[in-house]
């Protein structure tokens, strides 16, 4: 039995050397619209077969190299791989209404049915009847964004009508991360409170927690942006109370094989889904999340395809927090030029520096960061001090404002 992944792009590029250490063969599908700005190791693959819409023909080719499950790697694959997997007849996800997966409106319309707590929302083409939804519910800030958003793109906060205008204009103006046209926008309320997100693994029902992280963000140029996040211990009340609320949202929302990213607004009367993606959380640097858990959600996607046994063994088992571990977004407040190797000799000397991921390459102009797409990089930060950790944090956004990317 081989399995197929999806756009193995961005986190998704890590589970084929995961599935080939449990004996798991594969081979790769890409849809018609994949994020092409996410990392993708063709080479990996010795069968790569391109999605041309017609599901049938698709699911035949598949057939014919034995594919027995089918899982997505990115949120590009998330709809396209319940469609071959149902058609396959493979185990995957509920399909009563496989667009929750995927659609935010219709998402958290699933998850209030199943009786959670979800965000007010509405979404239209017409910015008068977004406005009408606003003044009506008469509480702002409200959140502007696509539906189907990935990575903060095209998301605003809006405080006035007038805001409301300039967002609705900015998100129809512009295509989203997949290269199509964005026609209509979600509005929702705003969710005050601390943001944490949980990445978790599935098979025929059964969930394991991998890992509980909590976001901090900033203001900049008018937009909130990702600062930081901290992989919080299993035994932390507020992790624990996320982990909770976010098996019942996997459940809501048939996530039953497969990955999932799970964010949440822990509010002043509880948790609050944000978004949750059935796929790989980002960012993923899975021999590192090893040494600090002794696991990592890649590996524990490949289990749960290669093992289903083993997997469902270990259940909802938790995690040790082995160090502290702090992943941070790069983030130039001005206009810049992505730095050479030798500019980042000061970061790479922190004392708990570990690893830096850079997104764009060198020398190229940079402009204020906004959102996921105009960050420079990701360094990850990690010690058994925590005080060692925090520190190096102070220290590197010192070295950005002192000019790490010109004057």
């Amino acid at each position: 039995m081989k399995c197929a992944i999806v756009d193995a792009y961005g986190a998704g590029r890590h589970l084929p050397a995961a599935l080939l250490r449990h004996g798991m063969e594969f081979i790769h599908i890409r849809s018609d619209a994949p994020d092409w700005r996410l990392s993708y190791r063709p080479e990996e693959f010795t069968v790569d077969l391109k999605h041309e819409g017609d599901l049938d023909a698709t699911v035949a080719r598949m057939r014919e190299h034995g594919v027995g499950i089918v899982v997505a790697g990115a949120e590009s694959g998330v709809l396209l791989a319940d469609q071959l997997s149902a058609a396959l007849g493979t185990p995957g996800n509920g399909m009563r209404n496989p667009l929750a997966r995927r659609d935010k409106f219709a998402m958290h319309e699933a998850i209030r049915d199943a009786g959670l707590a979800a965000a007010d929302g509405f979404r239209s083409e017409s910015v008068d009847a977004i406005l009408g939804w606003a003044d009506e519910r008469g509480q702002w800030p409200v959140v502007l964004k696509p539906p189907s958003s990935a990575g903060g793109d095209n998301v605003y906060v809006c405080h006035s009508a007038e805001e409301i205008r300039d967002a609705y204009a900015r998100i129809t103006g512009n295509l989203d991360r997949y290269g199509r046209q964005n026609r209509i926008v979600l509005v929702q309320q705003f969710l005050a409170g601390t943001e944490y997100y949980v990445n978790s693994v599935s098979r025929a029902g059964v969930h394991r927690i991998v890992e509980v992280w909590r976001y901090h963000k900033r203001s900049t140029g008018g937009r909130t942006i990702y600062d930081y996040e901290d992989l919080l211990a299993w035994d932390d009340p507020a992790a624990r109370q996320i982990a909770d609320y976010t098996l019942a949202v996997l459940d809501a929302l048939e996530i039953r094989t497969g990955a999932g990213h799970t964010e949440v607004m822990l509010t002043a009367s509880g948790p609050v889904l944000v978004e949750c993606g059935a796929r790989l959380g980002g960012g993923q640097m899975p021999e590192l999340l090893t040494r600090c858990t002794g696991t990592n959600q890649v590996d524990s996607l490949a289990l749960a395809i290669a093992d289903p046994e083993v997997f469902t063994r270990q259940g909802t088992s938790g995690y040790q927090l082995d160090a502290y571990l702090r992943c941070v977004n790069l983030i130039t407040e001005r206009d810049g030029v992505m730095p050479g190797a030798d500019a980042w000799a000061a970061v790479r000397a922190l004392p708990s520096f570990d690893s830096l991921v850079l997104n764009i390459p060198e020398g190229t102009l940079l402009s204020p960061t906004t959102d996921m797409a105009t960050c420079p990089g990701t360094l990850y930060l990690c010690a058994p001090d925590r005080q060692q950790v925090i520190a190096d944090y102070d220290r590197l956004r010192s070295l950005e404002v002192a000019g790490l990317y010109g004057d």
